[in-house]
């Protein structure tokens, strides 16, 4: 299991004080890039020079509890299944003062050339990271 914190930013939060609903894959997305960053360049060399993307082609959320500005979440994630083309995270977030589970976001990705957005088989440094 890959673990990353992130602060709850005021511009995370909404009229009713928590955080807005969509953030929560923005916080899930900034957990990859962390998780991505030992491949060679990290995840920007891997969008920029290699032109490889993991697209999100399906994304389910199940939300728990609410986080607020000053919180801290920590994002769990956890890869479920690595197959040819695809493959499925399941990120747990939780409020670090409490570990309260505030949501479970499972995740499918298909790595693509994102030149053309066609599907391409996982590269063996990336499948190795993630089995690993």
């Amino acid at each position: 299991m890959f673990v990353f914190d992130r602060p709850v930013r005021f511009a995370d939060v909404d009229a009713a004080r928590i955080v807005f609903f969509a953030r929560f894959l923005e916080y899930c997305h900034d957990a990859l890039e962390a998780l991505f960053a030992p491949l060679e360049g990290g995840y920007a060399a891997m969008i920029n020079r290699r032109d490889l993307g993991v697209p999100s082609v399906r994304v389910e959320v199940d939300y728990r509890a609410p986080l607020r500005y000053g919180d801290t979440a920590r994002v769990e994630t956890r890869v479920e299944r690595v197959g040819r083309t695809s493959i499925v995270f399941v990120h747990t977030l939780r409020r670090l003062a409490d570990s309260v589970e505030c949501a479970v976001v499972r995740q499918v990705v298909v790595t693509t050339t994102l030149s053309t957005l066609r599907p391409v088989p996982v590269p063996d440094d990336l499948r190795a990271l993630l089995e690993g």
